[in-house]
């Protein structure tokens, strides 16, 4: 599945470049797609592209929406057994 996710443009950089956050992570996107683009603004992006500008609200929105889906997953442990090659039985959270 593949998932465009809102970004806000915290720098504008050379060659149709920006960097922008998600969170607490930094990210250096190509923005030619969306050259009108300014500081502050927030874009959708994905595979590294930022393909439209978003308002500001529904950013907002569906980054609260992103994170609260981020609470109900399960966490995923790297694998089913220990190092000693032993079943794990304990809960994954």
């Amino acid at each position: 599945m593949c998932l465009a996710i809102p970004a806000q443009v915290c720098e504008l950089l050379a060659d149709d470049r920006a960097r922008v956050r998600v969170g607490d992570v930094l990210k250096t996107v190509n923005i030619a797609l969306v050259p009108q683009v300014r500081l502050g603004e927030f874009v959708i992006i994905h595979v590294g592209y930022a393909l439209e500008r978003l308002d500001p609200l529904a950013a907002e929105q569906t980054l609260a929406l992103l994170h609260e889906a981020s609470d109900l997953q399960p966490r995923r442990a790297e694998s089913a057994n220990d190092p000693n090659g032993q079943e794990r039985t304990d809960e994954i959270h």
